[in-house]
């Protein structure tokens, strides 16, 4: 007697963005495939889903050239194994989920082993090094985007795509949720509120906790009565700024650390102050105002910015095709320009009725049940056999 082999899927994700997407995904794949397993590089939202990981999230979050190259010895170990795993015992499809610089070259290798591919989140190539989707078009049996504009970028080149929406706006409301989120932090409905999001990574906290906390101690001395609510990924993201905290002499400050909960100190806040990246993109789903800010090593940033196309970085910004919200990259993200920037959106009313209409126009246009169409999309690319053994096992 026959015995049915359920569907094999292995995953990659590189931050803790792509835990969350990958984790969603999973929870859709499961409803079509409930007898699936799910193996890989994932976070605590990706294992909660029962998946299974054979390196932890956090190897591969490092961001920039000199940082990547600090970690290269551990990183390329990772690639590595996991060729050797997954060539020895091939999965019925490998999804990479964004992290592109490790992910492109490993599905390359399976793609030309006969795995099906499939990168969950589209590379910026809008933004800088374009030249790279003649290499993704190599490595990928499917690129899922997550934004409406990216379709026409691979159709022109002919390669597979899905426009899928991004998760995020599917999970986060269209309304604002400020009174409640202040509710539930116990924080007054007439109390000025800042929020501080210097990254997810430690990389982001080691160049930019200090700034922030700088930032606050500017503001506190203009508004007096403002609070400031810092949510901490990772419990090592969380020592390091508690480790600025006191360089700085700044623990009379009236920072409120959150571990997590990025979400609620966003909604409950006036303002924003936060790391480019995915939470720039929160931030604006939540309607929020909020001024852009990054640093990261000066020899990565000369390199990164001779290979840019926009005038913009942040993903609010890159969505509305203008700036809506202000940016301050490298040198000009100093506490004095990101103090003035807050300040002047705390007090311009008018300007911030203006951002929240903005963010709720690109929330409606990404709103498109992503993680269902992400998952419909990876199960047209599964091989045949595997949908029918999958089934018998079902039906078993």
């Amino acid at each position: 007697m026959s015995v049915a082999v359920p569907v094999r899927i292995a995953m990659v994700a590189g931050e803790a963005s792509g835990d969350l997407l990958a984790s969603q995904l999973i929870q859709a794949l499961q409803a079509r495939l409930p007898d699936a397993v799910f193996f890989g590089v994932g976070g605590p939202k990706m294992l909660g889903r029962g998946f299974t990981a054979w390196h932890p999230l956090e190897k591969l979050a490092v961001r920039g050239y000199v940082e990547v190259l600090r970690h290269y010895r551990e990183i390329a170990a990772i690639r590595r194994d996991l060729k050797r795993r997954l060539l020895a015992d091939p999965p019925d499809v490998f999804i990479g989920v964004d992290a592109p610089d490790f992910n492109l070259s490993l599905e390359k290798v399976l793609k030309r082993h006969g795995v099906a591919s499939v990168h969950y989140v589209s590379p910026s190539i809008w933004a800088w090094r374009g030249e790279r989707i003649h290499s993704i078009g190599a490595a990928v049996s499917r690129v899922l985007a997550l934004f409406p504009f990216e379709t026409a970028l691979y159709e022109k080149q002919g390669i597979p795509v899905t426009y899928v929406g991004h998760p995020l706006a599917d999970m986060l409301p269209l309304e604002d949720g400020r009174h409640a989120a202040r509710t539930l932090l116990g924080i007054s409905q007439t109390t000025p509120v800042f929020a501080l999001l210097p990254g997810s990574r430690q990389s982001e906290l080691q160049y930019m906790a200090e700034t922030f906390i700088e930032t606050a101690r500017r503001m506190h001395a203009q508004i007096p009565a403002a609070i400031f609510l810092a949510p901490l990924a990772t419990r090592e993201t969380r020592l390091l700024f508690e480790a600025a905290l006191h360089r700085r002499r700044a623990k009379q400050l009236p920072i409120r650390l959150l571990f997590g909960h990025a979400h609620q100190a966003m909604m409950a806040a006036d303002a924003v102050l936060v790391a480019s990246g995915t939470a720039t993109l929160e931030a604006a789903l939540l309607k929020r105002p909020m001024a852009i800010v990054y640093k990261m090593a000066p020899l990565s940033y000369r390199m990164m910015r001779r290979m840019g196309y926009l005038p913009y970085v942040g993903l609010p910004n890159v969505l509305a095709g203008k700036f809506v919200v202000p940016e301050f990259i490298q040198d000009e993200a100093t506490a004095e320009n990101l103090a003035q920037a807050l300040l002047n959106l705390y007090a311009d009313k008018a300007a911030c009725e203006r951002i929240k209409s903005a963010f709720l126009e690109i929330h409606r246009q990404l709103r498109q049940n992503a993680a269902e169409k992400a998952a419909d999309a990876v199960i047209a690319c599964l091989p045949s056999t595997a949908l029918r053994v999958d089934a018998l096992a079902v039906a078993g």
